[in-house]
């Protein structure tokens, strides 16, 4: 059963110190799917409108994805031009256009819903909530947010947090969500809305894991050249979920590698824009990196 990937689906316009791209294929489900597909099988749901190029779909098809959920509509495809500053870490949006993503009603195809591990990418909550009530019987659920539904729809995403295993957010996401500047507090207040395990990314910091087995630090990997900061969380969900689909696991130690591998393949995505990076990317170069980053945590 492939791994489920449920998430936006846009073309994005991006400016960085380092260069500028326009109309290139982004969002959540595209980043993650392609990031999970090194991993295991992933089936993508999501939604596109008319003007959605062949071109695109068979990229993913060449990743082996199942795109029988990607429904397309009437209208434009989801649209998003943003720009990064020498502070990577954050992007600023300059135009955001919904277009055929407000019609998302994520109906799921029948064969999805035996679905085991799921990545529920960064999306309006009350879609996830729709998802997972449809799953039949999960092993592993993981959610992403960001600070516009913490903002937005407090309710809605507090609900399809107490539903899932795992939440991925970032460091200020996680200060907003539980109201508390210390990030050890905030997992643990974040923990008790229901997930077991909370991911925070701290970008170029690397990022945390709090579980009840207590708290796993990893390292970011010191990069010479960073294009395009733009999915890399994304990146990081789909080769997390898409490592412990592959291991049939979900235990400490098999989080803890998951957690690099995910890491290891967000560095990869930052190299160059929209996914060139990861067109040419070879096995071997992902567990090359993952030993580098074993080494750069490693001592006696």
């Amino acid at each position: 059963m492939a791994t489920l990937i449920v998430g936006s689906v846009g073309i994005d316009s991006v400016k960085t110190p380092f260069g500028e791209v326009s109309d290139v294929l982004g969002g959540s489900c595209i980043y993650a799917s392609v990031s999970c597909s090194f991993f295991d099988k992933a089936s993508i749901l999501s939604v596109v409108g008319e003007d959605f190029k062949e071109e695109y779909l068979s990229l993913l098809k060449s990743y082996e994805i199942d795109t029988s959920g990607l429904r397309i509509l009437p209208g434009e495809t989801f649209r998003w031009k943003g720009y990064y500053t020498y502070e990577l870490n954050e992007a600023k949006t300059l135009e955001t256009k919904l277009n055929v993503l407000t019609n998302f009603d994520a109906s799921l195809p029948e064969h999805y819903k035996d679905s085991k591990y799921i990545f529920l990418g960064n999306i309006d909550p009350d879609i996830q909530i729709k998802v997972i009530k449809q799953i039949k019987n999960p092993r592993l659920i993981v959610l992403d947010t960001m600070n516009y539904w913490i903002e937005n729809k407090n309710d809605a995403l507090k609900k399809a947090i107490s539903m899932v295993d795992i939440i991925v957010l970032n460091d200020g996401e996680a200060r907003e969500l539980a109201k508390e500047p210390n990030l050890v507090k905030a997992a643990g207040k974040i923990r008790q809305l229901g997930p077991e395990i909370v991911i925070i990314k701290k970008g170029e910091h690397g990022c945390l894991m709090f579980s009840k087995d207590g708290i796993f630090s990893a390292p970011a990997y010191p990069l010479e050249n960073i294009f395009d900061p733009t999915g890399a969380g994304d990146t990081f969900g789909g080769a997390f979920i898409g490592y412990l689909s592959q291991v049939s696991g979900r235990d400490n130690e098999q989080l803890k590698r998951a957690v690099i591998f995910g890491s290891a393949m967000a560095s990869f995505v930052v190299e160059d824009f929209s996914l060139n990076r990861m067109k040419n990317l070879k096995w071997e170069d992902i567990k090359q990196r993952y030993y580098q980053f074993k080494e750069l945590s490693h001592f006696e």
